[in-house]
């Protein structure tokens, strides 16, 4: 019998091998993004480069990008809106850095209740990826 109180399942994202591993080897996060788009990944470490430089708008253009892909993405993979997205399994991992990148990036250009509903999206989403990207 089903459990008719119980919440969705988790969703996880399909692996990209071959642009993790591009990444992970030093490719450029830039080249990796353009090789493929579709990769989350590249478009956080995009995101995150360009906040540590200072550059909140272009970080907040990429972490949109990455955002937006990553959600293609989880629709794909059966995402109904809501539910849990394990930061445990690594392929969401990009996706989430995303998303917090996002909440990062809105805040520095004053989107306020932007940043705000990324963070809630980010901890309704994963607690343990919550933690470690804003407490890490």
């Amino acid at each position: 019998m089903d459990n008719l109180l119980a919440g969705p399942p988790p969703t996880h994202l399909p692996d990209l091998p071959e642009a993790r591993e591009a990444l992970e080897s030093g490719v450029k996060a830039s080249d990796v993004a353009a090789r493929f788009p579709a990769y989350p990944g590249a478009w956080a470490a995009l995101a995150e480069e360009y906040f540590a430089q200072g550059h909140a708008v272009t970080s907040y253009a990429f972490a949109r990008t990455g955002y937006h892909r990553g959600l293609d993405a989880l629709r794909r993979s059966g995402w109904k809106g809501h539910g849990p997205i394990p930061w445990e399994h690594e392929p969401n991992r990009g996706f989430l850095r995303c998303l917090y990148a996002l909440s990062r990036a809105a805040q520095a250009i004053g989107e306020k209740d932007e940043a705000e509903r990324c963070l809630q999206f980010l901890k309704d989403s994963t607690e343990s990826g919550h933690d470690a990207l804003t407490k890490g």
